[in-house]
């Protein structure tokens, strides 16, 4: 069974730079959060334990870009629905939208494949990324997501995404209505 933690890991000094960043933020806010360190999660079957653990949505972060690779957007689901490229494209009134490259994911969040996280943001200075969120993630009380590393997962309330670190971070973000089938 995988064990939840409060706060910032205790081997603080060896965490990568970036999700050291992640957690001085989240304390400088006064954002509370739960912490579950586990092996790097690349299997479903390691998400669901994850899941169970944290007892809170986990979200898949998904980078996507348009045709011509100008704007960028991530884009917070539920981790059981299923993404469909053209239900987005659609909403988002954008033709095309496809997974970015993990090239500029690196460069605009600092963050790799499989480690995508709404906390990314916090490396996007200029604003480049387009957040948006699925309604299913904002009514759940939490929500589950990295802190762009995959070997931890955290819990945060939800209110605290929106009401804190999105205005502390000068963000809004676009509401979308996604149906792909629930897995």
């Amino acid at each position: 069974m995988l064990e939840l933690k409060e706060g910032r890991p205790s081997d603080f000094d060896t965490r990568s730079d970036i999700e050291k960043a992640v957690y001085t933020f989240l304390d400088d806010l006064n954002v509370s959060y739960l912490r579950l360190d586990h092996e790097p999660a690349f299997t479903m079957e390691i998400c669901q334990e994850i899941d169970k653990s944290l007892g809170a949505l986990i979200c898949k972060n998904l980078f996507l870009t348009n045709r011509q690779k100008t704007d960028f957007y991530l884009l917070m689901m539920p981790a059981d629905k299923v993404f469909k490229t053209k239900e987005l494209s659609k909403a988002l009134g954008v033709s095309r939208l496809s997974f970015g490259e993990e090239e500029k994911m690196i460069e605009l969040l600092s963050t790799s494949a499989g480690s995508a996280s709404v906390l990314g943001l916090i490396n996007d200075k200029e604003k480049r990324v387009r957040l948006v969120i699925d309604e299913d993630v904002l009514k759940g009380e939490y929500f589950g997501c990295h802190p762009c590393v995959n070997t931890s997962s955290l819990k945060i309330k939800t209110s605290d995404l929106t009401d804190v670190i999105l205005k502390k971070l000068h963000r809004d973000y676009t509401v979308v209505t996604l149906f792909g089938d629930v897995q």
